[in-house]
């Protein structure tokens, strides 16, 4: 029985002023223990735990308990309600006022019968009743003795039962002694956790000294569960009572002090803060009556001067000052304290008013381009247009002005966006820097490459914990410039999730109509953005959005040819690997044919950062045998190369000529984000029945330019020369190397005819010939794009013949004049020109073997990737 009842007990029970207490307590502790009070002088110190006098009746009415146990020796209210319980305690009252007290198994039963009963319970008196208004009656009960329930020999009006005393096996040894000292302190330690038990009844029973009353009285004022209280009861022996509660006080004292330390920490900290709070008051007091501003009054106002300094807009402005002047009503432990803090921290350091100043002087600018960068001669164009135009518009501010003010419709746009498209290696991102120093501008890098969250460009609310703005304002606050060169790299891989889509925050940023009150979620202000340079990096267009591709000034950086590469190489890559491996000028010297050796045969690549890296690996070589003390100085020949860099990678013209030698192989061109690259595409006959096949990894477009090939050959067969039933007894397959990269694309429509035609027909391709161009059902060539990529392509590849479409003629306008005059070009409108130009004239006719596609040694050169 939990002791929540004291309190309720001294208020709801009158006991007499003079021996009340007294007589409380010898029901509470039983008839042989009673607290010593003035006035009441009969007490019965003998301790012997027992109830003299008392005798059990054969038959008892049994009063059901719901969710308590009483035990002998103990005082305990109760509370009825229901009728046959009030009909029972009434005959009792006028009886014997004794009664059995029996614990129903089910505390939610609300009639329990005989078999709901436990067998053993306690002989009570009836010591006082209180009627309730409610009807209920309130009962004071004393424990007697034990007794175990027989036969129910009555069901009505209430329940009536066969009864007989069972006492309990008091035992006195050592054991016993040191059990019941135990429960005493533990129950002594409970109390001061619990601290509501009187301390009179906390004396009262540590002077207890029968074990058995003691584990009793204990017991009765502990929250036990109804099975372990009832098996407390009816435990024989009392040493097992005595280790039962000492496990239970154990388990109680534990749960108490986790309890206690939990409100300990939180009073704590509670008192912390009300502590702070305090001091914190009080120090401000002390400093106003010294004449001293606070700490927060100090931060306050530098601030304030912060913001006077920065010059911001007026919007800008007002947001500052507004979150200031919260700031200052705040105490700075509040948890919002923090989060304006660094609010306002960015605000203020953010270059609202700070811009580098231009050089203008076109000249320098020619030369810094120049120096840094071979070649890009567009690119270098249309930076000094751009610094031509700032530089007239100074000039002529006040006079364009006036105009300006009369178009109230479309503002000043002075930045320029630019998007720089060209394979990797041909200097992209390095020309951002380079025209930063032309321009006398900082510049700001950020990689876009795998960038899926928009709060990566605009920034996180401020309603999230740990929210910052977003990669651009970031950017600006650490150049503290608002016009420095912003590169935004790999625009092109660009990602999207669940998260936002990153390409449509930069749909903002990137127009020039709107990007002058640029709103980061973070800021919630506008910043113009419209004096920045912007210039994006991709290596293909095609993953690139169209609203954002239209917001962009695109430029096209193509690959390098040999000569451009062996000038790079001298001037800038050579130069550069001596210092980075420590050698003087002299103690490496690359000759000219060593350099095309690695441009030729150890590299292939659009741009020139393999170049590079095996320069790099042919230095380190060098600066090995110099520090070895072999060698002083070496001049690198083509020899020297291959004994450092091992046999070659690539082979020039001698590979695609070697391939091409049979029938039905043919080359291609193609291109890739990587820059053009040669492509085969071979065919072979066998056997079979009306069979065609196709791999290689191709994708839907080309696999239809493959069926469109097939079915004009066969339209065409015996104007070609072939036997117009081949199909009906042959099986075909076309296949193009390099299966594990995927191809796509309708350019190799030609090229898929010309490499079935030649098998067919037993005419190899022509020497150092390559083709592209989109075929139709009629075999008309129609026209495709990349020329400039694959023309380069096949001039690295040393190819001398290309056959174009006719309509492609006017790419040629921008190749380079060296790689013109290097190779023959014939534009076709036909697929009949395209197989006289191609292959070569049939000397014989072709035996079985060889039109059936003989097999031959492979080459053990790296297949080239579409």
């Amino acid at each position: 029985m939990p002791i929540d009842w004291w309190d309720d007990l001294n208020a709801d029970w009158e006991w007499n002023e003079t021996n009340g207490e007294a007589e409380l307590y010898e029901v509470l502790l039983g008839p042989t223990v009673t607290k010593v009070v003035p006035g009441k002088d009969d007490a019965d110190p003998s301790g012997n735990g027992q109830a003299e006098g008392t005798e059990v009746p054969a038959e008892l009415p049994i009063l059901p308990l719901r969710g308590v146990v009483v035990y002998p020796q103990t005082g305990v209210p109760l509370t009825i309600g229901q009728p046959r319980s009030i009909r029972l305690v009434d005959d009792a009252v006028s009886g014997s006022r004794l009664v059995g007290l029996v614990a129903s198994k089910d505390p939610e039963k609300e009639n329990p019968g005989p078999e709901d009963l436990y067998r053993v319970g306690t002989l009570a008196s009836v010591h006082r009743l209180f009627r309730s208004p409610d009807g209920t009656i309130r009962l004071l009960v004393q424990g007697l003795s034990r007794i175990r329930i027989g036969e129910f020999v009555a069901s009505e009006p209430y329940l009536k039962a066969k009864v007989e005393a069972y006492p309990e096996i008091s035992e006195q040894n050592l054991e016993i002694e040191a059990l019941a000292r135990s429960v005493r302190s533990q129950f002594e330690r409970i109390a001061e956790l619990i601290g509501s038990i009187p301390q009179e009844l906390i004396s009262s029973i540590l002077e207890i000294e029968n074990p058995l009353q003691t584990v009793y009285l204990i017991a009765n004022l502990q929250r036990m569960d109804l099975a372990d209280a009832q098996q407390v009861l009816e435990y024989d022996s009392l040493r097992d009572k005595l280790q039962k509660l000492v496990e239970f006080l154990t388990r109680e004292i534990e749960v108490l002090e986790v309890g206690q330390r939990i409100q300990n920490e939180a009073r704590s900290e509670i008192e912390g803060m009300q502590r702070d709070y305090f001091l914190r008051e009080q120090l401000k007091a002390i400093q106003r009556e010294l004449g001293e501003t606070d700490e927060t009054a100090a931060e306050v106002e530098e601030l304030r001067k912060k913001i006077d300094a920065a010059k911001m807009p007026e919007e800008a402005d007002k947001q500052a000052r507004r979150e200031l002047d919260r700031l200052s009503k705040l105490n700075t432990a509040a948890a919002e304290y923090g989060v304006i803090r660094t609010y306002l921290d960015w605000l203020v350091a953010l270059p609202w008013s700070k811009s580098s100043d231009d050089n203008l002087d076109i000249l320098h600018a020619r030369k810094v381009l120049d120096r840094d960068h071979f070649g890009l001669s567009d690119v270098k164009e249309r930076i000094l247009e751009y610094l031509a135009v700032r530089k007239l518009r100074h000039e002529r501010a006040g006079e364009l002005g006036k105009a300006a003010r009369k178009d109230t419709l479309r503002r000043e746009r002075e930045g320029v966006i630019l998007c720089f498209v060209g394979p990797p290696g041909v200097g992209k991102t390095s020309l951002g820097h380079s025209i930063a120093h032309a321009l006398g501008r900082e510049f700001v890098r950020i990689s876009l490459g795998g960038v899926r969250d928009e709060a990566e460009i605009r920034g996180h609310r401020r309603t999230y914990i740990g929210a910052l703005p977003g990669r651009i304002m970031q950017a600006l606050r650490r150049v503290e410039t608002r016009n420095p060169v912003f590169m935004l790299d790999e625009v092109d891989k660009l990602g999207n999730d669940f998260r936002g889509d990153p390409s449509s925050a930069l749909l903002e940023v990137l127009d020039p109509e709107q990007n002058n009150e640029f709103r980061d979620h973070y800021l919630e202000v506008a910043f113009d953005l419209s004096q920045v340079m912007f210039i994006t990096t991709a290596n293909s267009l095609e993953s690139i959005p169209g609203p954002l591709r239209d917001r962009m000034e695109i430029i096209r950086l193509s690959s390098y040819t040999e000569n451009d590469k062996l000038a790079i190489a001298k001037g800038y890559l050579v130069p550069r690997q001596l210092a980075e491996n420590g050698l003087r000028k002299g103690e490496a010297k690359f000759s000219p044919q060593a350099l095309r050796s690695l441009i030729r045969s150890y590299t292939r690549e659009a741009g020139v950062r393999n170049l590079e890296r095996q320069i790099g690996a042919v230095c380190r070589k060098v600066v090995t045998k110099i520090a070895e003390g072999v060698v002083k100085s070496v001049n690198i020949t083509p020899e020297l190369v291959r004994e450092y860099l091992g046999p070659p990678k690539f082979y020039h013209t001698e590979d695609i000529a070697k391939r091409t030698a049979m029938p039905g192989v043919v080359t291609g061109l193609s291109w890739t984000p990587s820059g053009g690259d040669v492509l085969f595409i071979e065919a072979t006959r066998m056997p079979g029945s009306k069979g065609f096949q196709l791999s290689g990894q191709l994708g839907d477009v080309m696999q239809e330019s493959a069926k469109a090939a097939l079915s004009f050959v066969r339209s065409r067969a015996e104007k070609l020369g072939i036997d117009a039933d081949f199909f009906q007894k042959t099986d075909l397959h076309l296949h193009v190397p390099a299966g594990a990269q995927p191809k796509d694309g309708p350019s190799a429509g030609v090229t898929m005819v010309t490499a079935l035609v030649s098998l067919l027909t037993g005419r190899p391709l022509k020497p150092h010939v390559s083709m592209t161009g989109e075929i139709t059902l009629r075999g008309q060539v129609m026209p495709v794009g990349g020329i400039k990529e694959k023309v380069l392509a096949a001039h690295r590849a040393g190819i001398r013949t290309v056959i174009l479409p006719e309509r492609n003629q006017v790419d040629l306008e921008e190749l380079p004049k060296e790689v013109r005059d290097k190779i023959t070009f014939h534009f076709v409108r036909t697929m009949d020109e395209v197989l006289e130009f191609a292959l070569a004239t049939r000397s014989a006719k072709p035996g079985r073997e060889q039109a059936n596609g003989a097999k031959r040694k492979p080459s053990t050169a790296p297949a080239p990737h579409a």
